[in-house]
């Protein structure tokens, strides 16, 4: 722990007189570099600092956040968040602050990282333009490396620090009618090849110009791990033990059951050094490997502080994804149904029925039409509606492994009869 937080630290200790409380400190160094119709726009840069305080006395809470260290600020910190909790109604679900825990601590702030230069984004971008360029085209996006710190410290005891750090590159490239994105983000910035990330970009813009008409359809797809990764936010944010618990969502009752296909299971690990993971929560859940669904059967929900108190169990946390793979390439994807769709990406998700885990959304980034194991032609962007853990009982076949977000390492997926229910026009 640096000078800075161990000072705000010892403040708050000192002066504050509630009953509980839990603090969490983030230091954030950012640079970020945007660029548009092939010309960087902006470069942001600098650091920032947030700290929250919530506190308890007896069972009636309040909470302050400031972006200051002065004495002056936290005072004010303490101050407000006390006479919160003081005004404040009793909090039938409060939870006393986490207590002293050990936790695995390893390396989230890659070197590669922490050392890049804004110069070095900016060849990056440069580099990107001039990709364009060479097609008549124009690309717009952004580059950004952020570090982190965060402290957690409680009443009870929980005493904890960690640092962490990414790098992000996204391009979208138009010309005339034709757009396409890509993007990633990485824990370790050796870990990016801006090379290999062009290729992928002109090979989905080059396949995009032209697209015929498509009607709405149940179809085969071969979904892009970008595309997988929209779904699963929806679906994962659906696993919630209370809520399942409560009925609500369509896991209830399922634990310890083939919900899912046999195909399809899901971790959270801390033994991918690819994937980033906060060794612990702002209230003290503590990351531990966890098996969510082996093979189809849900194993475990994701559980918070108060739910896992009510229910006699420990709580967890997901806090990254790795959902394994297999070996076919999409090639081969494409000869194991007569037609279907490769999708790059989704948008504009929403649910349609909580309780059944239907969501609508639309493709986006470009479509391809693929029939007797070739790709024909672009076509037109759809509407779907479909229900994610239901669309894992029609898994056909799967593909490698891609890290597309800093936390979520997923495969490409061919899935069987995806329902899609409209065209549209953007």
């Amino acid at each position: 722990m640096n000078s800075k937080l161990k000072k705000i630290v010892q403040y708050v200790e000192k002066n504050c007189q509630a009953d509980d409380f839990t603090l969490n400190i983030f230091l954030e160094d950012s640079h970020e570099t945007r660029f548009a119709q092939n010309a960087v726009t902006q470069h942001i840069a600098g650091a920032n600092l947030s700290i929250s305080l919530e506190v308890a006395f007896d069972n009636k809470t309040g909470s302050c956040e400031v972006n200051q260290d002065s004495p002056e600020t936290l005072a004010y910190l303490i101050k407000t968040a006390e006479d919160m909790a003081k005004l404040n109604q009793p909090d039938p679900e409060y939870v006393a602050s986490a207590a002293k825990q050990k936790f695995t601590s390893y390396e989230s702030a890659a070197a590669a990282t922490k050392e890049l230069s804004p110069e070095r984004m900016i060849e990056i971008v440069k580099d990107s333009i001039r990709n364009a360029e060479k097609q008549e085209a124009k690309v717009s996006g952004m580059t950004e490396k952020h570090l982190y710190e965060h402290f957690l410290a409680t009443k009870n005891g929980f005493r904890g620090s960690y640092e962490s750090g990414s790098f992000g590159h996204s391009m979208t490239i138009i010309k005339a009618d034709v757009e396409t994105k890509i993007s990633c983000t990485h824990k370790d910035f050796a870990s990016f090849k801006l090379k290999d990330e062009l290729k992928k970009l002109n090979a989905q813009f080059s396949g995009l110009s032209s697209p015929q008409n498509f009607d709405a359809q149940k179809i085969a797809v071969i979904l892009r791990p970008e595309a997988l990764m929209e779904l699963l936010w929806f679906m994962c944010w659906m696993m919630n033990r209370r809520e399942s618990d409560e009925g609500l969502t369509p896991f209830s009752d399922q634990l310890g059951k083939r919900f899912f296909g046999k195909d399809f299971s899901m971790y959270s690990t801390l033994k991918n050094n690819e994937l980033s993971c906060a060794p612990f929560s702002g209230d003290g859940i503590i990351s531990e490997d966890r098996t969510w669904i082996e093979k189809g059967k849900l194993v475990n929900m994701p559980c918070n502080c108060f739910w896992a108190q009510k229910i006699g169990e420990k709580p967890s946390r997901l806090f990254n994804i790795y959902i394994p793979g297999g070996k076919s390439s999409e090639a081969e994807m494409m000869k194991k149904v007569p037609k279907g769709l490769i999708i790059n990406r989704f948008w504009y998700i929403r649910t349609v029925d909580m309780k059944k885990g239907e969501l609508t959304g639309m493709t986006r980034d470009g479509v391809l039409y693929f029939e007797n194991g070739k790709i024909k032609h672009a076509v037109n962007n759809l509407r779907f509606n479909e229900i994610p853990h239901d669309m894992t009982k029609r898994i056909l076949a799967l593909g490698t492994n891609q890290v597309v977000e800093s936390y979520l390492d997923l495969p490409t997926m061919l899935i069987d009869g995806f329902n899609f229910v409209d065209k549209t026009s953007f």
